[in-house]
């Protein structure tokens, strides 16, 4: 069975560098919100659910309103609790299906989560990655990245952010990504480790 290792950390850390940095050198990043994405897109059982719990328009002729639910959700956090739990099942089940029945590179398989803790995928993995920045650089990565406004994007960290952990996982591996540590070479270092 493959190594599980998560990439963690808020939005605008810069996840998706590592992520792709590790692509490059042939390793399967398993990205949890594409692939929730692509899940909620096929599985009407999850758009009903979502026009249920979280907005009766969240879901218009089978087409999720994801601005919709990304304005209710962030600024609702019982809403995001409900859309968690619906997404965060159906994604683990998937990871599992996945590991179990698809050989890998070198062993390992990596997951890439904003959301590690509060979608209970600490409990399945073997290391975390956990990428940081400082949330000046996130907000403007996220601006810049997404077309969207301040406002929004500080509150989707703090929504984030907003989570209590009640455990951290204990093999922890820090990846600072603030634009003058180079991130590369602390890949290659984890990598060389395993």
């Amino acid at each position: 069975m493959s190594r599980l290792i998560a990439i963690s950390g808020g939005i605008g850390t810069g996840k998706s560098i590592v992520s792709r940095i590790l692509r490059v050198n042939g390793y399967e990043v398993y990205d949890c919100d594409t692939e929730a994405r692509h899940i909620m897109d096929n599985d009407r059982s999850i758009q009903l659910r979502l026009m249920e719990e979280i907005h009766p328009m969240a879901v218009s002729h089978g087409i999720i309103d994801r601005k919709l639910i990304a304005d209710v959700v962030f600024n609702d956090n019982t809403k995001l609790e409900k859309l968690n739990a619906i997404t965060h099942s159906a994604v683990i089940e998937d990871i599992t299906h996945r590991v179990t029945h698809t050989q890998h590179p070198h062993g390992l398989f990596f997951i890439e989560s904003a959301i590690l803790y509060q979608s209970n995928l600490d409990l399945i993995v073997d290391e975390v990655w956990e990428v940081s920045a400082p949330v000046n650089i996130r907000i403007e990565r996220v601006i810049n990245r997404n077309s969207c406004n301040r406002k929004a994007v500080t509150a989707r960290i703090e929504s984030q952010e907003s989570f209590i952990l009640s455990r951290r996982h204990q093999n922890i591996h820090h990846i600072v990504n603030d634009g003058i540590s180079p991130v590369l070479p602390r890949i290659m270092e984890l990598l060389e480790k395993l």
